[in-house]
């Protein structure tokens, strides 16, 4: 994986780097200062993963993680504080990982992010009732009952199945799967979301409760929402 170092401090840095250049699947593309500096190699050069400080002047770390939005490449957060963990998480990130940041640990992390890089291409096949899909992973066609599905979330150039207590990382697009999916059962919500309307709590502050997630609702979106949910 290609790999960009964005920290504002030149020793984590320096040791960030020496843990990269431990693990031979990692290829050190730069190292960045700032974030403003990292947004810059982002837009000329392709990276698969960020090792980023939270903390950082200017342009913090959650905020070019924002900012980048679907085109993210995967996120380690690397931070010497645990107050941002919960919002990390929010986006998505594959780790949040404690300063300073032993081998071990680091490895746990590389190891995450390998794993959703080596997601399989998504192979996503209904059947004729589209009552259920089958997922294409690593040769095997996995069976995901449609009814079982909550909502689905784009990551960058993956997505998220949720079902239940668990997830799907699919290495597609949302647009792709949405075309897979039966209409009368799924609903585009916002650019990076779409719910199943059976799967829908209540409606509340210009967000979707299903189970224990919240799910935004885009003004591009809201109006094709209510005439989809049928409103009284």
């Amino acid at each position: 994986m290609r790999c960009l170092i964005v920290d504002d401090n030149k020793m984590a840095r320096m040791a960030m780097k020496q843990l990269v250049g431990q693990v031979k699947s990692l290829d050190l593309v730069a190292e960045c200062s700032d974030a403003m500096e990292a947004y810059n190699q982002l837009s000329s050069k392709d990276i698969d993963l960020l090792l980023l400080d939270i903390e950082m002047p200017g342009m913090t770390g959650l905020e070019l993680t924002k900012k980048l939005g679907n085109k993210s490449p995967l996120i380690i957060f690397t931070t010497a504080k645990t107050d941002y963990a919960v919002e990390a998480f929010e986006l998505n990130v594959v780790d949040y990982v404690i300063k300073p940041v032993l081998p071990a640990r680091f490895l746990q992390a590389i190891e995450k992010a390998r794993e959703v890089a080596e997601s399989p291409k998504a192979d996503v096949r209904t059947s004729p009732e589209q009552d259920f899909v089958f997922v294409k992973d690593n040769g095997v066609l996995k069976k995901i009952n449609v009814d079982d599905m909550l909502y689905l979330e784009a990551m960058g150039d993956y997505v998220k199945v949720y079902t239940g207590q668990r997830f799907h990382v699919l290495h597609a697009t949302l647009k792709s799967i949405e075309e897979k999916l039966p209409v009368a059962k799924f609903v585009r919500v916002h650019r990076s979301y779409i719910v199943s309307l059976n799967k829908i709590d209540y409606i509340q502050d210009g967000a979707i409760s299903i189970g224990k997630a919240s799910v935004p609702i885009a003004d591009t979106y809201r109006p094709m929402l209510n005439k989809r949910l049928n409103l009284l």
